[in-house]
């Protein structure tokens, strides 16, 4: 014990030269922001995917300061963080290989059903294995696709679990669209023939992000916010779909993310000297290249090549600086034309100030990718920092 102990006082504490930085605060407003908007129900935060990408042992830290009293993630290695640093329960949404159901914490964890071999595992730890069925309301992606002939060949395994929960998943959330109308109705008809067979879910949830703001639906206990609680819109902007006053409302989300790097190696270009791979970028005179140590295997996007603009935190002043040359693998160069900057100077990558021009919303334009692409690609290794 104290051999462990001692190693663990001792051992090197290694300085990142990347870091990313949560901003507690903005996450907490955004989770009471959606509560705001469908006060009657409870909000489970989606955590999958690393908290897209925020850090899932740093956000169930921060969610343990608030009233959440379940988050969502994807599967049982994602469940095992969240059980060490969230205090409330964990519903796993994905599906696993069924010995994997064994290692989880009955005591704190609710599962998503998708089908009849999962129900049928989870009937064996009885009315401890707690369920949210899974509805095909069409989607068609996954779910149960006709539940009264699902409850009918399995009313026994039912019974011997509890059914706690019923969800789906909306296709098109972000648009108002038929498929969205039919897809509630159909969600609204399993709830009924569920309870018509004797089954009371208390959690019936089929929003995600976008539907917290254009659902009515006084059924619905919960919702799934993913995107809009990390502080981005789930609606595409300039859609022209969302009238001035909902859109007016989404400005309130706040982006709890930034990402630093620093300056590992400055060099000095002459006229029409190049940098990085493939000779794509050539220099329009005497300038000055800051590298960092942030390429794609870190999360930037190699479509931003020659294209996004990064902040140099100089203590000669902030200034912006163009990638300069394609991203590689663990570099990217910047064109810092003949402004000041030192071995080691921070450099922003990505800002949660939303118009700034390296916002992950800027830079998923730029690239022509969405958020969620840019977000879940940052690398978990980076460490995280909570910012209060």
């Amino acid at each position: 014990m104290i051999i462990s102990f001692l190693k663990y006082l001792f051992k090197p504490k290694y300085p990142s030269l990347n870091r990313v930085v949560l901003r507690a605060n903005n996450l907490l407003a955004n989770l009471a922001y959606l509560k705001s908007l469908q006060p009657t129900a409870e909000m489970f935060p989606v955590l999958k995917s690393n908290a897209y990408g925020h850090g899932l042992k740093e956000v169930c830290q921060i969610l343990s300061q608030s009233a959440v009293s379940m988050v969502a993630v994807d599967s049982y290695p994602e469940a095992q963080i969240a059980y060490r640093y969230f205090r409330g329960q964990v519903l796993i949404i994905g599906e696993m290989p069924l010995q994997a159901y064994r290692y989880c914490r009955l005591k704190r964890t609710e599962f998503v059903v998708y089908n009849e071999a999962t129900l049928q595992h989870l009937a064996r730890y009885g009315k401890k294995a707690r369920i949210h069925l899974f509805v095909n309301s069409g989607m068609n992606r996954e779910g149960i696709k006709n539940l009264p002939e699902f409850i009918e060949r399995n009313r026994k395994y039912l019974e011997q679990v509890s059914v706690t929960g019923l969800c789906s998943h909306l296709a098109s959330a972000d648009e108002d669209s038929i498929l969205n109308r039919n897809q509630a109705e159909e969600f609204s008809n399993s709830l009924d023939v569920l309870r018509q067979a004797g089954f009371f879910p208390r959690w019936v949830h089929l929003g995600n992000s976008a539907a917290i703001f254009n659902l009515k639906n006084k059924l619905l206990t919960a919702y799934r916010p993913g995107l809009s609680f990390y502080g981005y819109s789930p609606f595409l902007s300039g859609d022209g779909r969302l009238d001035p006053e909902a859109k007016t409302v989404l400005e309130q989300l706040r982006p709890a993310l930034e990402v630093y790097s620093q300056i590992i190696s400055l060099q000095d270009l002459k006229f029409g000297e190049s940098v990085s791979y493939n000779e794509t970028y050539r220099a329009r005179g005497n300038v000055r290249v800051g590298v960092v140590p942030f390429g794609y295997f870190e999360g930037l996007d190699r479509r931003l090549s020659n294209q996004a603009e990064f902040l140099v935190k100089s203590s000669h002043g902030d200034f912006w600086a163009k990638i300069a040359g394609r991203v590689c693998m663990n570099l990217t160069c910047l064109d810092m034309d003949n402004r000041e900057a030192r071995l080691g100077t921070p450099v922003q990558i990505v800002s949660s100030q939303p118009d700034d021009k390296n916002s992950i919303i800027n830079l998923a334009s730029l690239s022509g990718l969405i958020p969620y692409e840019l977000l879940v690609k940052i690398q978990a290794n980076i460490r995280r920092e909570i910012k209060k």
